[in-house]
Formats: C-alpha cells, sequence, structure tokens
C-alpha cells in the first residue's frame, strides 16, 4: 500500500469518526429509539442496545456501560448513554461524567417518559402508583411476573402490591392493542388502571439537542 493511499485511509475514517454520533442504549428504549430515528431521519446516529433485563439487575448498568464506552469510543465523535440513573444511585452518572459522555437526566425511564419536571411534580402525590410504558406492557411476564416468582406463588401478590393502589400506564404509542394489555396487567396486579399517553418524552428532547 502507498503511503498516500494510507493518509486517504486515515483521512476518511477521521471524517467518518466526526460525523457519527451512538446512543448506547437499554433495550427498553431500542424500538423507541429506532422510530425517533426513523421519524426525525436522524441518519448520523447509530444505535447500540444493552439487555434490558438490567432493568431488573440495575447493578450490572455501570460496568457493562462502561465496557460499551470504552469498545466504541474510538469508533464515534460522540457517545450519548439512553439511560436515566435507573437505580444505580447516582454511580451510571459519576462514571459517565468520568468517560467523558452524556446521558439522559432523571430518575428513571418513567420520569423522563412523562417529562423529568412534570413527572417530580406527580410523584409527590402518587406514592401508590405502579407505572407501565410500552415495553413493560409487552414484556409484563418476563419482566415483573417471573423475576417477582409471582408465576411459581401468585399468593405473594398482595405482599408486593398492597400498598399499590393502582397502575399507570404511560404509553408512548396509540395502540388499543397494548391498553388492552395494560388494563388485563392491572387486573393482575389488583390495581386501578390509568392511562396517560406520554409519547416520547425526554428522550426525543434529548436526542434532537443531541
Amino acid at each position: 500500500m502507498k503511503i498516500e493511499d494510507t493518509a486517504l485511509t486515515h483521512e476518511g475514517l477521521s471524517q467518518l469518526k466526526g460525523g457519527r454520533s451512538l446512543i448506547l442504549a437499554c433495550g427498553a428504549l431500542a424500538r423507541e429509539i429506532l422510530a425517533l430515528k426513523e421519524i426525525n431521519k436522524w441518519d448520523h446516529m447509530d444505535l447500540t442496545c444493552l439487555p434490558a433485563i438490567y432493568h431488573v439487575y440495575p447493578e450490572k448498568i455501570t460496568d457493562a456501560v462502561e465496557q460499551a464506552v470504552l469498545k466504541h469510543q474510538p469508533n464515534y465523535a460522540q457517545i450519548f448513554v439512553a439511560y436515566a440513573d435507573c437505580g444505580t444511585g447516582g454511580l451510571l452518572e459519576a462514571k459517565c461524567n468520568e468517560l467523558g459522555v452524556e446521558m439522559i437526566q432523571g430518575p428513571h425511564c418513567y420520569s423522563f417518559f412523562e417529562g423529568t419536571e412534570t413527572f417530580a411534580k406527580i410523584s409527590e402525590n402518587e406514592f401508590t402508583a405502579f407505572y407501565l410504558t410500552d415495553f413493560l406492557v409487552r414484556q409484563f411476564d418476563a419482566f415483573v411476573i417471573k423475576p417477582m416468582g409471582l408465576d411459581r406463588h401468585p399468593e405473594l401478590r398482595d405482599m408486593y402490591f398492597g400498598n399499590y393502589e393502582k397502575l399507570v400506564y404511560q404509553a408512548q404509542t396509540d395502540d388499543p392493542a397494548l391498553t388492552e394489555k395494560a388494563k388485563i396487567c392491572a387486573d393482575r396486579l389488583g390495581l386501578k388502571f390509568e392511562r396517560r399517553f406520554t409519547g416520547y418524552g425526554d428522550l426525543q428532547t434529548a436526542l434532537r439537542d443531541l
């Protein structure tokens, strides 16, 4: 290979890196982020996801994010972490600051779908609400029933949910089938049902600003 060919190759790689961003996301947000990419034609953004099951095991999130950022950082001009705190107790934010990458602000996805400021006000008087998103409605058995052992010991339902009063379905999409499934989820937990159409909330804003 000629020296000038090598130089052109390096220049091309530099331009590629300089023009692309990577969204490093929770797998539970994959459908929503892909929809936003398509709607807004954000073709300069790539998406890679960590396992959605970390929603149940938040102690795994920080290390997994660090490994993924270090793996992909050489190939991207910018990496955005599509996680909120998500139960890491501030560890994820500290790690993102250390790595020099941005992340979504807020305590969890329920907050940024509702809008972090709005959710902060609502949650002051909503201690007895159990929240589901589109993803969690679809994956209710895998992410709620089975991890809590309710498939094997349904009698534990009242122990887990006895202090809850309602299930709030934060709908990202206007899907009647999902709404009906969310109602069934509420019935299974013995809770009143409330649906709120949130759309993509602060997730859309954060990616648009990116």
